[in-house]
């Protein structure tokens, strides 16, 4: 039977739920914190969508696309930032004007 009318535009919830539980959500933060240096990536150290897919996969295996990681990321608080180093060739004064 469909369901119609009002009832037809209820929410039933989200399209998906997080696979992962608090105590794991929290392990990931810990090891997020960490840095990626300690996760094997030496050269350099921010974090990207597809490092963290490989964090989750490696410590709970669990497969996430890029899009899915972002939406976790986002609900455990966590935003870009971007870059905080500066080209070594900027001009000031260019930029100024």
């Amino acid at each position: 039977m469909r369901t119609v009318g009002p009832a037809a535009l209820r929410s039933t919830g989200p399209a998906s739920h997080c696979r992962l539980d608090d105590r794991q959500r929290d392990r990931l933060a810990a090891e997020l914190d960490r840095g990626p240096g300690a996760h094997g990536w030496t050269g350099d150290q921010r974090w990207t969508l597809n490092r963290a897919a490989i964090l989750i996969n490696r410590l709970f295996g669990q497969s996430y696309t890029l899009t899915g990681v972002a939406k976790l990321l986002h609900r455990m608080d966590y935003t870009t930032q971007p870059p905080t180093h500066r080209a070594a060739e900027r001009d000031e004064a260019a930029v100024a004007t």
